[in-house]
């Protein structure tokens, strides 16, 4: 059962929720103006942290107990630039945390309209060689162009009141995972912590893994100390 909980959660991602009705409401003239640069490090601060899914898992017992740690890291061969944050970020179950089943490093950044904040995938070559990279103090959080690996998905987000919202693009991102040849993520991202739901598809559009009720429901365990 435990294989087969992670197996269902390996795309768990960034990102999404049937949910989103349930933090939404208009954004005020203040919060649609908000310089780009000062969204993108709204959109850090929410993400890097520990949060899980514990509370979710008591009150449904089938519902898996999953920790998402994610943290700042520096890209060491890569021009500086103000407006772009790199994390990295794993996923493992909570009676093992050793041995995450997701990892990967995020790259926040303005859309080239400066319209929404783009949170970019990618899959490290050598994930192994990463574990427990959060534990490490920031100044030893340096990874080179190489270790980043390849572009996988994106997930956009807009600012919505105090949270932000996102998802991928209306094709959904490539996938060759259990028969999928795509999925489809959203995320709201709020002050309690992130709901997520990623569903995958095969090519005659039947969802073949996934959340198939309500989001995943992580919740701080341990927030940004800048929260």
């Amino acid at each position: 059962m435990k294989n087969t909980r992670t197996r269902s959660l390996i795309a768990i991602a960034l990102v999404s929720s049937t949910g989103t009705a349930a933090y939404s409401c208009p954004a005020n003239n203040l919060q649609a103006s908000l310089p780009i640069q000062q969204q993108v490090g709204e959109v850090v601060s929410h993400l890097v942290g520990v949060m899980d899914t514990s509370a979710q898992a008591q009150a449904k017992p089938k519902a898996p107990n999953v920790r998402m740690t994610t943290c700042k890291v520096s890209v060491a061969d890569t021009k500086k630039n103000p407006q772009t944050v790199f994390l990295y970020q794993e996923q493992a179950m909570s009676e093992n945390l050793a041995k995450p089943y997701r990892q990967r490093f995020l790259k926040i950044a303005p859309t080239t309209d400066n319209q929404s904040i783009e949170s970019q995938s990618f899959k490290p070559p050598t994930p192994e060689a990463f574990i427990g990279l959060c534990s490490q103090p920031e100044a030893k959080r340096v990874v080179r162009l190489s270790d980043v690996g390849s572009a996988k998905c994106s997930v956009f987000l807009k600012r919505d009141g105090d949270h932000y919202i996102g998802e991928t693009p209306e094709a959904g991102c490539p996938s060759d995972y259990k028969g999928a040849v795509k999925v489809t993520n959203r995320i709201v991202l709020h002050s309690t912590g992130m709901d997520t739901l990623d569903r995958a598809f095969d090519a005659a559009g039947n969802q073949v893994w996934g959340s198939k009720g309500e989001p995943y429901q992580f919740r701080w365990v341990k927030p940004n100390a800048s929260r």
